[in-house]
């Protein structure tokens, strides 16, 4: 199965050690798991990479 190309950016620049990206789709700049750990807590915003499995995203109504 192929990733699609912004996992492939994702973890180019995870191994690069950048705490950001740019989405081919969007053009957005997109954080890195490795911004969201050194951040150290979910932000709540339901972030692409969120390595703390989006604890702090409120529930849908």
């Amino acid at each position: 199965m192929t990733q699609p190309e912004w996992h492939v950016l994702h973890e180019a620049a995870c191994a690069r050690g950048e705490a950001t990206y740019c989405d081919p789709e969007t053009g957005y700049t997109v954080f890195t798991r490795l911004a969201h750990l050194k951040r150290g807590k979910c932000c709540g915003s339901g972030c692409r990479h969120c390595p703390y499995d989006h604890e702090a995203v409120p529930k849908a109504r």
